[in-house]
């Protein structure tokens, strides 16, 4: 069983990263915000899951315990394979996510792709009582209208990782929170595209 990793980054292909450890290379599959952050030959550490199947091995990594806690949750729902609950992690942090259960707020994971109806529903009946621990969002930026995104901070260091400077990625966020209507219900890698596209006119602030 392979629980972590700690290397050096030598490729990264949409959601594909692959992590050199002692002249081994490993291929792992993150979401795509989390592939973002990731620079070639910068040392990287993972916590993953291991799955291994009759024709392959799997592996799937994170940057936080409480991610990797919440996939595996996800991965013992009836219908939602390890694909899927990497996908409900693309949209959803770990506190949004333990959120929509306790709300019993089943469209947040049939936005997700490859999440039906059923199975939407399913995850909140088997999730129940299982996620308080993340329910409360930590603290984050906080816009001009005052709402506060779980994501924010995990965003803002991801645009520094990518090269902006903090102040021009925590204003971009911030701007993004503040003036677009549907912050609120972003995860990571939506609030981050937003960040980006808010950058790219301005030059990125490089």
């Amino acid at each position: 069983m392979i629980a972590s990793l700690r290397g050096t980054c030598i490729d990264v292909a949409g959601s594909a990263v692959v992590i050199e450890v002692g002249g081994v290379g490993y291929a792992v599959t993150v979401t795509p915000a989390q592939a973002l952050t990731m620079r070639l030959g910068s040392e990287v550490f993972l916590r993953t899951a291991m799955i291994v199947r009759e024709d392959e091995h799997l592996l799937f990594g994170f940057d936080s315990s409480e991610a990797l806690q919440v996939f595996d949750l996800l991965r013992g729902v009836s219908g939602v394979g390890p694909k899927s609950a990497l996908g409900v992690l693309a949209h959803l942090d770990p506190a949004q996510i333990a959120n929509a259960v306790a709300r019993e707020d089943d469209a947040a994971f049939r936005k997700v792709s490859g999440i039906g109806p059923k199975t939407a529903k399913l995850i909140i009946v088997a999730l129940s009582g299982k996620l308080v621990a993340f329910e409360q969002a930590p603290a984050a930026t906080v816009g001009s209208s005052g709402a506060a995104h779980p994501a924010a901070v995990d965003v803002v260091t991801a645009l520094v990782g990518l090269g902006w400077r903090e102040d021009a990625a925590q204003s971009a966020v911030d701007a993004v929170v503040a003036n677009d209507p549907g912050a609120a219900a972003m995860g990571t890698q939506a609030l981050l595209r937003a960040a980006l596209g808010t950058l790219r006119p301005a030059g990125a602030g490089r």
